[in-house]
């Protein structure tokens, strides 16, 4: 009796309270669109984060009826950044205990022991390998490079080739774009100019995750709600980060305040999608985060987020460039990550046969 196709390929996306894990077949489509969760435990050290990751990995290929002896390779999605590869440094969603973890030799031993035999592991950066799972989907039968933008907490960033694959760079910290400066003269919306925001990572200059992610909405309700002197978040005793939060669900509304935020945003993203595309000169560039989520904003909030990226970029595009390049909303959701880790097995495995 013959043995079984390897032809499954494993995804796992690594957060720091949850894992996810996805998969592929050989030719890339999506074994299942529901993915299989379990807790990382990073509070419980390095060895129950292994656990989890091959609790994720048994579990999805039970919940598809596959086995161990259809995997040919698998994949890890896990924030940066890197000492070197699949070793980590210090992270400011992990345990300071975790900078120098060799993850990539660890969980490569546990799933040779889980399958009973060496299984190829490539691992990479979360937003890197996301940008793979989209790129995927938008790209169709071309080989157009595509640029991915995500505002979330942070601002996620990936650069995918012509053959599928994330620009990591040679320290592995290629497309850590939500670090750059952002023009200030060029942000005011009825100011003169926008103040520098402090950035998560510290710096107090102005990086653009603070202007375009939900990370920054305090800084901009600071600088704006003078401008709107009778808004009821004038008067409010909630938290600046409640009262963050409301912006979205406000915005779509139709609040004055909260689309003058968004508005603000749109337009910084649209100016940093500009400069890296002076830089990379992508095909398709995908946004993906929760302003264009489907499932918690309308039709009209997203066309008019989309749009005001794009006014924003345009002037500051070649005339090519301008009348060709395509900027789409991601498609993917969550499986965007475990989906990309798996993609990312699958051509790695291909490249290296």
């Amino acid at each position: 009796m013959s043995s079984p196709a390897r032809d499954i390929f494993l995804g796992t996306d690594s957060g720091a309270t949850t894992s996810k894990t996805g998969g592929v077949f050989a030719d890339g489509t999506p074994v299942s669109l529901k993915l299989r969760q379990s807790s990382t435990n990073s509070q419980l050290g390095t060895a129950a984060v292994i656990a989890g990751w091959v609790e994720g990995a048994e579990g999805f290929l039970k919940d598809n009826n596959l086995g161990w002896d259809r995997v040919a390779a698998a994949g890890l999605a896990l924030p940066g950044p890197y000492r070197s590869y699949g070793i980590l440094e210090k992270s400011a969603n992990l345990p300071e205990s975790f900078a120098g973890w060799n993850f990539h030799a660890d969980y490569a031993a546990a799933l040779a022991k889980a399958a009973g035999r060496p299984i190829p592991l490539f691992a990479g950066n979360d937003g890197d390998f996301g940008g793979v799972g989209e790129a995927a989907r938008v790209r169709g039968e071309t080989k157009a490079t595509v640029l991915l933008l995500a505002p979330g907490s942070g601002l996620g960033a990936a650069y995918i080739d012509a053959h599928g694959l994330p620009l990591s760079g040679d320290h592995l910290s290629g497309m850590e774009a939500g670090h750059m400066p952002v023009p200030l003269h060029l942000l005011g919306h009825g100011l003169e100019k926008l103040p520098p925001f402090r950035c998560g990572c510290g710096r107090p200059w102005g990086c653009i995750e603070a202007y375009s992610t939900i990370s920054g909405l305090p800084q901009f309700l600071e600088a704006y709600l003078p401008r709107h002197p009778g808004h009821e978040l004038a008067a409010s005793t909630d938290t600046p980060k409640h009262k963050a939060l409301s912006l979205r669900g406000r915005a779509q509304k139709g609040d004055p305040l909260a689309l003058e935020i968004f508005d603000t945003q749109a337009r910084a993203l649209g100016i940093h999608v500009a400069n890296l595309c002076m830089a990379l000169d992508p095909g398709i560039v995908v946004i993906g985060g929760g302003l264009i989520d489907p499932e918690s904003t309308t039709p009209e909030f997203r066309q008019r987020y989309l749009d005001g990226i794009r006014r924003a970029a345009e002037p500051f595009l070649y005339p090519a460039q301008r009348a060709r390049l395509k900027i789409v909303p991601a498609t993917l959701g969550e499986l965007s990550q475990a989906i990309g880790a798996a993609l990312v097995a699958l051509y790695s495995a291909r490249a290296a046969a």
